[in-house]
């Protein structure tokens, strides 16, 4: 008889219940979102509307997402996570289903197609905040760094598949039916999230209100400037890549590549580039976390340019996946230098700062991104935002923190942690299969 405790695991020790959960929701709706984004653009230019309508709903998505990100982190740290994200897929599952529903049976129109991408800004606003200190909470800091790496490969490999077959779908079927395998997408993630379990949450302590939770998640995000500095440098970065890939890039698939098909291609190979970029920091531990990762942000000036040319599309989908293998490194970086750093009763509240600083010139940078090619054309619109993202990726090296902040490997007695170079001065140095393997900001 075979003895149970002798038997294979099927998963790691540190891969929970709540893990192997999130992993497995994230996966569902990256598979319907990475498709969405591209069945959207399409639709309102299959609509009759021109780059500054593209503009303008990605805008709409971005709008209450700006606004609502800082309550949605202040609610997420005072209500059990799950049940914040559940209802926020629900409102996603119903404004997406709307949203295929008008571009099914008719033509849309623009103020239609913006207020049901807005009603899906709201709950990403209220999703995001407790999603990540949902995922911080579920694993132990010793092996978090693996955990985020294996759990960013499997969301980035659905984004990949998502991303390829939505162009696929929508040059075939049309984005009408795209968006509504987004639709049904949530409501499967939806579902499993319900069954997440939040009693290993210690009760939060009773406190002066929703204002004062934000002034408390305030003073924790301003009082490390590595972590505000980032903040202020993705508010450029991922403003003028949003510009680039939401607006400039169906653009030009359509002008120079033809259509859909090629643009999710290229956005297919950038989810291949975050597949491999979360199976590099599986193996390759930066001590210099934050150094390591701002390094690799660079590469994100790359998919601009090659707009701008515009490079064929194989030249294309090779930037694209560069592009996702540096920010991959970057943004696992990221998560295990929050997930050391940040207290878990105000993860999500520092996320929430730390989103709403990310995003929050996304709606202008897009709304712009029209007017921009009536008045500069597209190509140098595009070379402007390959240049942004140089000036203040290098702007924010000159920061300490940001060069200096070292990864912490092992918990102590007393709740403290060392770093490597801790252990390296006192204790030989040892090589095991089983070493935490290197381990998030895109997708």
């Amino acid at each position: 008889m075979t003895d149970p405790a002798a038997a294979p695991r099927r998963r790691p020790s540190w891969a929970g219940r709540n893990y192997t959960l999130l992993t497995a929701a994230a996966i569902v709706t990256n598979l319907g979102s990475h498709g969405a984004l591209i069945a959207a653009a399409f639709a309102v230019l299959d609509a009759g509307g021109d780059g500054g309508d593209v503009g303008l709903v990605a805008a709409a998505r971005t709008l209450p997402l700006v606004l609502f990100l800082l309550i949605g982190g202040a609610v997420a740290d005072r209500l059990p996570r799950h049940h914040v994200m559940v209802a926020a897929n629900a409102l996603n599952c119903l404004s997406q289903a709307a949203f295929a529903v008008l571009v099914i049976t008719g033509e849309p129109r623009l103020w239609q197609m913006m207020l049901l991408t807005g009603l899906g800004g709201v709950g990403q606003a209220f999703f995001g905040p407790a999603a990540e200190g949902m995922l911080m909470s579920s694993v132990s800091g010793e092996q978090a760094g693996r955990a985020f790496a294996l759990y960013r490969m499997a969301m980035q490999g659905a984004g990949l598949g998502g991303a390829a077959l939505g162009g696929l779908l929508v040059a075939a079927l049309g984005p009408g039916w795209v968006l509504a395998v987004d639709a049904a997408a949530f409501a499967v993630a939806g579902a499993l999230r319900s069954f997440l379990d939040v009693g290993h949450i210690p009760p939060r302590a009773p406190g002066g209100g929703l204002l004062a939770d934000l002034r408390d998640g305030w003073r924790e995000f301003t009082g490390r400037p590595w972590l505000w500095s980032i903040v202020a440098q993705f508010s450029v970065v991922v403003a003028v890549v949003g510009a680039a890939e939401s607006v400039f890039g169906p653009l030009v698939a359509r002008d120079e590549l033809g259509g859909a098909g090629p643009w999710g291609l290229a956005l297919g190979a950038f989810g291949a580039g975050t597949v491999g970029g979360a199976f590099l920091m599986m193996r390759w531990k930066p001590r210099r976390l934050l150094f390591a990762g701002t390094l690799c942000v660079f590469p994100l000036a790359a998919p601009s340019a090659a707009l701008a040319v515009p490079l064929p599309v194989a030249g294309l989908v090779a930037v694209m996946f560069v592009s996702g293998v540096a920010v991959e490194v970057f943004g696992v970086s990221w998560m295990t230098a929050m997930h050391q750093e940040i207290p878990e009763e105000k993860l999500s509240r520092v996320s929430a700062y730390d989103w709403f600083g990310s995003i929050a010139m996304v709606p202008l940078a897009t709304a712009l991104a029209g007017p921009a090619e009536s008045a500069f054309g597209r190509s140098t619109s595009l070379w402007g935002c390959a240049a942004l993202v140089i000036l203040v990726t290098a702007a924010v090296l000159f920061v300490p923190d940001v060069r200096n902040l070292t990864r912490r490997t092992k918990e102590v007695t007393g709740g403290s942690e060392a770093t490597e170079a801790d252990f390296a001065a006192a204790a030989p140095v040892s090589a095991s299969a089983d070493a935490e393997g290197p381990v998030g900001r895109f997708g």
